[in-house]
């Protein structure tokens, strides 16, 4: 089989001089070719002919390990998070064609789903396990429809990133140093000995109180008052966050927040984001208002994104 001298300079401009791409470009119309030699439909030439006619089929293609595969999975990541559903299930389409692997497809949009829409929608993590299951067990081609099932569910449920900020939080004190005692009421005391300390000392038992709920502290001294989960006022968030608001006047043993706060609270929506270049965003009003000492640690960087699994 030869390539003609014209080919080769389509190739070479079609590709932007990237030879990756002009491997699959190459390799493309060389399948095409022996595909018709073999119905005696063509020359043992490759040409400017072959070239175009297989450049729709080269396109899709992504080498695994190239910045096509990054980018269209990056893409696919991104399009669910915007609720671009039309987009995800083009980026589905073009990966499925590449013959990327569903398994992998299917880890992704469980993260988007714990990442990208979390509290907000917490069933859409139950139906994308249960996706990722399916796929498991059905394969291809018929897994296509159940990624695409699982894809729809991410890109139009409503999005909340706030338990993955919260965790973040959280984490950022851990490594900081931020650690402190457990507080005495709440250790462990199975033996007389540890009763001796005052380990379980003066623990009040929740059951026991109304609503299961009583004023005690649970954080370490030194973290006492802090705060790592803001709920959204999106979806299944917009309930949580006015109960927990009271939940948490009772644990302190503050003031029962009234209508006119927990509507403040609940209008001031998301919990931040994260740019392109995954850093964590802090717009949130009340989010930034109440970092203290503690958050010097920082959140840790956005680590979902494609590159994360090959």
């Amino acid at each position: 089989m030869n390539v003609d001298d014209a080919a080769i300079d389509e190739i070479i401009r079609l590709s932007g001089g990237d030879a990756r791409k002009s491997l699959t470009i190459l390799e493309a119309a060389a399948g095409a070719l022996g595909e018709q030699r073999e119905n005696d439909t063509a020359s043992d030439t490759v040409s400017t002919q072959t070239v175009s006619t297989v450049m729709d089929v080269a396109n899709v293609r992504y080498d695994k390990d190239g910045d096509d595969h990054y980018d269209v999975i990056s893409a696919f990541i991104k399009s669910m998070r915007g609720s671009d559903v039309d987009a995800a299930l083009h980026y589905l389409a073009r990966m499925i064609r590449a013959g990327e692997d569903p398994r992998f497809i299917a880890r992704r949009i469980m993260i988007a789903a714990a990442e990208e829409v979390g509290m907000a929608a917490p069933q859409i993590l139950q139906t994308t396990v249960a996706a990722a299951q399916a796929v498991q067990m059905i394969g291809m081609p018929e897994a296509r429809i159940i990624l695409a099932e699982a894809t729809i569910a991410v890109a139009t449920a409503p999005k909340s990133n706030a338990s993955y900020m919260a965790i973040n939080q959280a984490l950022a004190d851990v490594y900081a140093g931020h650690i402190g005692q457990v507080p005495l009421p709440i250790r462990n005391a199975p033996t007389a000995l540890m009763k001796s300390w005052g380990n379980h000392e003066g623990y009040k038992y929740a059951h026991d109180y109304p609503n299961a709920i009583a004023e005690q502290q649970y954080m370490p001294d030194e973290l006492v008052g802090r705060q790592y989960y803001y709920p959204n006022s999106r979806g299944y968030e917009r309930e949580i966050g006015p109960r927990l608001d009271r939940i948490r006047a009772i644990i302190h043993g503050q003031p029962m927040p009234n209508e006119h706060q927990e509507s403040e609270r609940t209008d001031q929506g998301g919990t931040g984001g994260k740019s392109d270049t995954q850093t964590e965003h802090t717009g949130e009003t009340r989010r930034s208002n109440t970092k203290g000492p503690h958050d010097a640690g920082g959140a840790s960087e956005h680590t979902a994104d494609a590159h994360d699994e090959q």
